[in-house]
């Protein structure tokens, strides 16, 4: 029986409609607060850049402790109480805009509070999917999963800028707020009884303290998703920092309006779709590992061909054109990664190494976000735009292109991991 038959599903078609739909709402959303920040309250590349980050950094820092409180909690009501935070935090922000009360400052507590709900939504799905679909479906549903990702960005920053254009940036944070509340309606949906974790009375009561590292410590254990981890962490967080200055440049000095903006990254992720769906083809035909690391190499091979963005059509069709290269690639790659990481993971470790990749991940690109804020308010955005391209270049670097052909000690299972060090028998989890 193949994977794609072997898919559950009514309760997966419930769990891909609530990705579908906060998906949908967060490109809709397409950098609402950078646009927030830079049409309604006037901030500079500084601010925006520092919004950009803290938000995320502080939200990564006040999520630590959730992965492994996930790890021992029944996974459907962690992602329901997550979309219902993120929806009631977002609302609060055309609410405080009405009143005439919005700043930057509410801006980043929101943000602090969504990055670090995303981190525990992230998790928990992850565990959850794991735990619904069949090891050899996990690429098959990776892939849906993505393509609906990319098929939101290429509807979601239009509609988004004729939102904007109509009624303000303001009313697509309504709307994303919107697509959380129905994201929490469809899983509630998928119902079904979800077995607890097995864990002993203690650790549904409290945590140990080296419970909160578990997940960085698979990670750096494991000789394979330890040179994927550092290299989606530099990667990811070297394309995102220029995002924000991007929206300065393009917004500010270059005069695009807001809806050639937004279909300025709209019409590239056409790419990201067709990624998406290529991938598992191209893992059929040249297996993960080569796609992985031809993928890997891709990605990072065009952003800095935006440092030469200028104002018209020319400088539109140049950003449109790294844009789609850049997202066709990505959509290979991503899957691939994802499949990958949950296949090497072990069940009673989801939550806690997805948290740690998870937050790890934003905290990186927080941290590199303010410096590259830093950079361009001390140069230009343009300039700061070219040394984040100019640094992706060496990344494949950390790609795993040693092959082991055999397992070592450290790719054992972190329970017996755990074990072996002394611990002595594996923690029930």
């Amino acid at each position: 029986m193949t994977a794609a038959r072997r898919m559950p599903g009514r309760q997966f078609g419930w769990l891909w409609t609530a990705y579908a739909v906060s998906t949908f709402g967060t490109w809709l959303a397409f950098d609402a607060f950078a646009l927030i920040a830079v049409v309604v309250l006037h901030a500079g590349p500084a601010e925006v850049a520092l919004l950009a980050a803290a938000g995320p950094a502080v939200g990564a820092l006040l999520a630590v402790p959730l992965g492994p409180w996930i790890e021992f909690r029944r996974k459907r009501p962690v992602m329901i109480a997550a979309d219902l935070v993120r929806c009631a935090v977002l609302v609060s922000v055309p609410v405080a805009f009405a009143l005439g009360g919005l700043g930057v400052g509410q801006l980043l507590a929101v943000s602090v509070v969504v990055a670090a709900a995303d981190i525990a939504f992230a998790a928990a799905s992850g565990a959850y999917l794991k735990s619904l679909v069949p090891s050899d479906g996990l690429l098959v549903a990776s892939s849906r999963f993505k393509s609906t990702t990319w098929t939101a960005s290429v509807l979601g920053p239009p509609a988004g800028g004729a939102l904007v254009a109509g009624l303000g940036p303001v009313a697509t944070v309504a709307a994303d707020a919107v697509s959380y509340l129905l994201s929490a309606a469809a899983i509630r949906a998928i119902g079904g009884s979800e077995p607890a974790p097995a864990a002993t009375g203690r650790q549904r009561t409290r945590l140990r303290a080296g419970d909160l590292l578990a997940g960085w410590r698979f990670i750096f254990a494991h000789r394979e998703l330890r040179p994927l981890f550092f290299n989606t962490l530099l990667v990811n967080a070297l394309i995102m920092v220029s995002s924000p200055l991007l929206a300065v440049l393009m917004l500010g000095p270059l005069h695009f309006a807001p809806w050639q903006y937004g279909l300025a990254f709209a019409v590239p992720c056409l790419g990201g779709l067709a990624g998406a769906r290529l991938a598992r083809r191209l893992v059929a035909r040249y297996g993960q590992r080569r796609v992985l690391l031809t993928a890997g190499v891709l990605r990072v091979c065009w952003p800095v061909g935006l440092v030469l963005v200028r104002p018209g059509v020319p400088g539109l069709v140049l950003v449109m054109a790294v844009e789609l290269v850049l997202i066709f690639c990505c959509a290979v790659f991503n899957p691939v990664l994802a499949a990958h990481r949950l296949e090497q993971t072990p069940a009673d470790r989801v939550a806690r190494t997805l948290s740690a990749w998870s937050l790890t991940g934003k905290a990186t690109t927080a941290l590199l976000t303010a410096l590259w804020g830093l950079l361009a308010a001390l140069t230009t955005p343009r300039t700061a735009i070219g040394w984040a391209g100019l640094l992706l270049l060496v990344t494949p670097l950390l790609l795993p292109w040693r092959r082991h052909t055999t397992p070592g000690p450290d790719d054992r299972s972190a329970p017996a991991a755990e074990a072996a060090r002394g611990g002595g028998a594996p923690r029930a989890a």
